[in-house]
């Protein structure tokens, strides 16, 4: 039996992989995990407080429930914030001194997922030793062991905790260096967590907002929008002539953009043009910027040239977390639009990189465009190899064979990378070379054996 947890909680298609039988019996491990030390705080007399809140997809509602279930069964009370961005249900973990919080969302994926995410006191991400803790609890449960239920007085309450909104809203605007007077802003939210935080966060910031991507009926979420689908961004910005355009996951804890000619802002420029007006300001630790493999060789060389140091990690925005805790780094992201800034969050948060993208261009009177040349990005293709074994990548021959020749032929001037998704059973291929039409050669290659290889 495989692990349950991947690299960002517990996903799959809802009701099928993840049900409400598995969601209420993962939310009572989680209550004896992350809360079977504190079953009463000395220091405030009352039981441990859980924060829960969701994206708006139609399964949301029948997990919500299960969570809710599970944890107030296992003595825990449950804060109900409701539909918010994963990055609010962290913050609030943290602002409101809960024990811990759970969001359910799939984030970027298409409708038919759905997923658990936990957080530990102070809205982080939980390390792998305390989700294989929580699994084994999870799976004790399943074969029958038993465990203390509490009765009577000692169950969890559940309270709706409608400030939530304006609380996560107030601090979004409050931490942003200058205001953005004057700009024209287009938000796409993905019909997702952020459709109401993300157009009043800009607009309170003094965007003029255009919202798009902001109807969410339970089905449409990332459905040919958001950041997974720029074309309506770039559509919007030029015919309402904006400034910029700002577009968000599901979840909202990834952003990705928009310059006023319509081209692509991706993650490495952001975080390019965060480090640079960071290490400005005098608030970018160490000069040093946290990205992962994936990251174009362009950014490492603006990086260099600007004077910042580059960390890399594995991919996943978890790993470039614990590099920046363990080097008291101050940014970090992915080029897919994970930001930490961890001065003002604990996580990724697509809102909030928005935000801080539309003050600098407020704050030097420069267009997005121009921000965003600092660096130059080399050609790089990218493949999803879908319905292939994604775990036997490392063990694979033939396809080591053939990573090996395509090194060859790139030499110094590219690179490939093979790695499996952490949420999606699929294989991606990564081809970086100083030549387009070489890069989209060695990809599809490599591409045609890994559905060999692997299929």
């Amino acid at each position: 039996m495989g692990r349950l947890f991947g690299t960002d909680g517990v996903r799959g298609v809802a009701n099928a992989d993840l049900t409400a039988e598995l969601a209420l019996g993962l939310s009572v491990a989680a209550a004896r995990v992350l809360a079977g030390t504190e079953s009463r705080d000395s220091t405030c007399g009352r039981r441990p407080t859980a924060v829960v809140g969701r994206d708006p997809r139609a399964s949301g509602e029948f997990l919500e429930a299960a969570v809710v279930a599970g944890l107030a069964s296992a003595g825990v009370d449950v804060l109900r914030v409701g539909v918010l961005p994963t990055p609010a249900v962290a913050y609030l973990t943290g602002s409101l001194g809960a024990s811990f919080g759970v969001m359910l969302s799939a984030s970027h994926n298409p409708m038919p997922d759905n997923g658990i995410k936990f957080f530990a006191r102070g809205g982080h991400k939980l390390a792998d030793e305390l989700e294989d803790r929580i699994e084994a609890v999870y799976r004790e449960h399943a074969a029958g062991e038993p465990w203390d239920r509490p009765v009577g007085a000692g169950v969890g309450r559940v309270t709706e905790h409608t400030e939530g909104f304006d609380a996560y809203v107030a601090h979004l605007v409050g931490v942003l260096p200058n205001r953005i007077d004057g700009l024209r802003i287009v938000v796409d939210t993905a019909h997702g967590a952020a459709s109401r935080v993300a157009p009043e966060a800009f607009a309170r910031a003094g965007a003029d907002v255009i919202s798009i991507g902001d109807d969410p009926d339970g089905l449409n979420i990332n459905d040919g929008c958001g950041s997974t689908h720029l074309d309506a961004l770039r559509d919007a910005v030029l015919a309402h002539e904006a400034d910029l355009g700002i577009a968000v996951d599901g979840d909202a804890d990834r952003c990705l953009a928009a310059d006023r000619t319509g081209a692509e802002v991706d993650g490495d420029q952001i975080l390019a043009v965060l480090g640079v007006a960071m290490k400005e300001a005098g608030t970018l630790r160490e000069d040093t910027v946290v990205s992962t493999v994936m990251s174009n060789l362009g950014f490492t060389l603006a990086m260099e040239r600007e004077g910042l140091r580059v960390r890399q990690t594995a991919v996943g925005d978890r790993y470039v977390l614990e590099e920046m805790w363990n080097g008291g780094f101050s940014l970090g992201g992915e080029q897919s639009g994970h930001v930490i800034v961890l001065d003002h969050a604990t996580t990724g948060d697509g809102t909030l990189t928005g935000l801080l993208l539309a003050a600098r261009v407020a704050a030097t009177r420069r267009p997005l465009a121009e921000l965003a040349g600092v660096m130059v990005r080399l050609p790089q293709v990218l493949i999803n190899v879908r319905d292939v074994d994604r775990a036997r990548v490392a063990d694979s021959r033939e396809l080591a064979e053939a990573v090996a020749e395509a090194e060859r032929q790139l030499g110094e001037t590219g690179r490939v990378l093979l790695r499996p998704s952490g949420t999606e059973p699929l294989v991606r291929v990564m081809v970086e070379a100083a030549d387009a039409a070489q890069a989209r050669a060695v990809a599809s290659g490599l591409a045609d054996v890994v559905k060999s290889a692997l299929g």
